[in-house]
């Protein structure tokens, strides 16, 4: 049996706390209130403390402010604008690169520093607000792939991306997924063969998305189930991957991805 996906029936700023939680439990964005996300993500409850709990992803919320702004869409957590940031949908064919540009040039500039030049190179080349281009366009200019949590930067760009799984068995909290993952061969990054790997739906009972069933495909973040994907949103999670790969792989003359694991 196949499910129908989580995100049409999902209020924007639930679905926005399912996908930020597994970062923040990690530590790697923002408040530090990683349990009040997954309480959030996992009752289903939108109230005020949500939203502010939202507009302090310092990394995520810029993007979503964007994308509504220029879609003329007012709430940067509608549903539609949380779908496109995480996984992508067909609001992000509707941006206005320039725009985008010069969005991207006032933010990162400071951070980035004398990498500016670097990461600026990305910006002409059809990149759209979508959280691969955050990982793989990013990541490597502002300090975000460095060793403070331990983690290899490859290990970083491959459970940071949203990437999809397909569900092979599933037992209580833990599930084990079929998913493809992230590997460089000196040159460029790709997606390897779908191998297994064991990933958390719950802990205590408390997850996102529930009755998993063999064959089912979801969407992963770090080490968690964030929801399930249909027809629709698995191909456009596909879509915006392989695009941005393909422009970090091969219209970038510094892709930072390389200058990282170089």
């Amino acid at each position: 049996m196949t499910h129908q996906p989580g995100t049409a029936g999902t209020p924007g700023p639930i679905l926005f706390a399912r996908y930020a939680y597994p970062p923040n439990e990690r530590g790697y964005c923002g408040p530090p209130q990683h349990q009040t996300l997954l309480e959030y993500g996992s009752s289903g409850v939108v109230d005020g403390g949500l939203v502010d709990l939202a507009r302090g992803f310092e990394g995520a919320w810029p993007y979503l402010q964007f994308i509504a702004a220029t879609t003329g869409i007012p709430d940067p957590l509608d549903r539609r604008v949380v779908e496109a940031y995480w996984i992508g949908n067909d609001l992000l064919d509707r941006i206005d690169f320039k725009l985008f540009g010069d969005s991207l040039l006032d933010r990162f500039r400071p951070r980035a520093g004398s990498d500016w030049g670097y990461l600026a190179e990305a910006i002409p080349t059809g990149v759209v607000p979508h959280h691969a281009f955050h990982v793989f366009g990013i990541y490597p200019w502002v300090g975000l792939l460095g060793s403070d949590h331990g983690d290899h930067p490859l290990r970083i760009l491959d459970r940071c991306r949203i990437r999809w799984g397909r569900v092979v068995r599933s037992n209580g909290d833990q599930v084990v997924v079929d998913s493809q993952p992230l590997q460089w061969d000196g040159r460029s990054l790709s997606l390897g063969p779908p191998v297994a790997e064991s990933v958390v739906r719950s802990i205590d009972g408390a997850g996102f998305v529930d009755d998993l069933e063999k064959g089912d495909w979801v969407a992963l973040h770090w080490n968690w189930v964030c929801d399930r994907l249909g027809e629709r949103t698995l191909a456009n999670l596909k879509r915006f991957n392989a695009r941005q790969l393909e422009i970090t792989n091969l219209r970038l003359a510094h892709p930072g991805p390389a200058q990282v694991l170089g």
